[in-house]
């Protein structure tokens, strides 16, 4: 009866280490990227009554075996915010910093990331985020490291080519000769495209057409002067100009050009070709009936950026958009999987740690390996079934208080005997 008593309080203790499980499973329903834990237990050892024969034996009570965490996926909701960041699939993220006392490398499921003043991805206690940086033309390395994107800008490159597309009219009036200073007067048609040096300066290109005769154009690009070396700035100069010849059927039969574009303080001269489409091509520039007009100009050049926003894909690939409308890869978030994971150490802040338990960490990109994708935009909601945790709280409940009748009836069993002297 004594043994009872004993008996009843590990029952006792072990329902009430349900019930802690419980209730945090409960207190962290709404904590990102969390992952529930149920308690698991074990008989304690029995002790022989009969000397091992039936092997029959009165057990010692109950005892915790493990509070097993879960790892099943927690549902997404979407935020809209770049870098909040859920994984899909099995692993967890990488971040580095110092918690609780402790520095080095921490793992976690909880992708609520942002850019501090320094420029790195991090989560909202300051650790950074681990991944793979790229270098100025958006290539990936393959060192782990801190994610440094905010600081990110893009180099301006200089215009080499212009793309046309256009009509000349066909029987367009036969004008003065060419005068840069009166190209308006001088010039059928003309229009406007802008360049950049190889300092990212914007230069706006006029390009006039005037009509020699039948199917014989000359063309003239001219900027103004103060952003040209030696250039007097309100002064029109010609940096390029050329001849077009054009067939019966309105069609490009061969066309020059010479070019002399040597911008102010820039890397010069600067090699700028004008294209006007292939010969016998209707896809580049014609002369027709129709009155002149351009259907399509483009150059390949752009200034110097600045980065305004960032996008994240499923392989984890942070991509920044500038303001000169250029796009480049900046880094990778790296995910990193186990063979065990339920046996990380769980450290408070939605912090994982690594133990030998849990087996050496394989470290990739997102989606290799078999390790999780990313939707970037959402979050990983906790993966608590609430209902299921309360059915739980029930049982723990009619649990604790049946032991505490098993201690109540030992006990009024041992006062009957006490009686008996009596």
């Amino acid at each position: 009866m004594i043994s009872a008593l004993y008996t009843g309080v590990t029952g006792l203790a072990a329902n009430s280490q349900e019930l802690s499980v419980i209730g945090d499973n409960i207190a962290n329903a709404n904590t990102i990227g969390f992952k529930g834990n149920r308690a698991a237990f074990e008989d304690a050892l029995a002790q022989s009554m009969i000397g091992g024969l039936g092997g029959g034996g009165a057990g010692l009570g109950v005892q915790l075996q493990a509070v097993q965490r879960i790892l099943t996926q927690g549902a997404l909701v979407s935020t809209g915010l770049a870098t909040d960041l859920a994984l899909q699939g099995s692993g967890f993220f990488l971040v580095s910093g110092s918690h609780a006392g402790r520095a080095g490398h921490f793992y976690t499921r909880a992708g609520q990331f942002t850019i501090d003043a320094g420029g790195y991805l991090v989560n909202l206690d300051g650790l950074r985020v681990q991944g793979y940086s790229a270098d100025g033309t958006g290539a990936l390395g393959n060192t782990l490291g801190d994610l440094r994107i905010g600081n990110a800008s893009s180099a301006p490159l200089a215009s080499s080519s212009v793309v046309i597309h256009a009509n000349l009219q066909a029987d367009a009036a036969i004008l003065p000769p060419w005068d840069v200073t009166d190209a308006a007067n001088t010039s059928n048609f003309s229009t406007s495209v802008t360049v950049y040096d190889s300092l990212g300066r914007a230069h706006a290109v006029e390009i006039h057409y005037r009509r020699n005769g039948a199917g014989d154009w000359e063309w003239h690009a001219v900027t103004d002067g103060g952003g040209l070396q030696g250039g007097t700035a309100g002064t029109p100069t010609e940096i390029a100009s050329g001849t077009l010849t054009f067939d019966a059927d309105g069609r490009l039969t061969a066309s020059t050009q010479t070019s002399n574009f040597n911008p102010a303080g820039a890397n010069g001269p600067q090699p700028l070709s004008f294209d006007f489409g292939a010969p016998g091509s209707t896809e580049g520039i014609t002369q027709f009936a129709q009155a002149s007009a351009v259907t399509f100009i483009s150059q390949d050049g752009y200034a110097a950026g600045e980065l305004t926003g960032v996008s994240i894909d499923q392989q984890g690939r942070i991509v920044g958009a500038f303001t000169n409308g250029q796009t480049r890869v900046l880094g990778q978030v790296a995910v990193a999987d186990f063979q065990a994971p339920d046996q990380l150490e769980r450290l408070g802040g939605n912090l994982f740690a690594l133990t030998p338990a849990a087996g050496a960490p394989t470290i990739g990109a997102p989606g290799s390996g078999g390790r999780a994708s990313i939707a970037a935009g959402a979050l990983e909601q906790s993966n608590v079934d609430l209902a299921t945790e309360l059915v739980r709280m029930i049982t723990a409940q009619r649990g604790f208080q049946a032991n505490s009748k098993t201690i109540t009836t030992a006990d009024q069993l041992l006062s009957d005997l006490i009686s008996l002297k009596r």
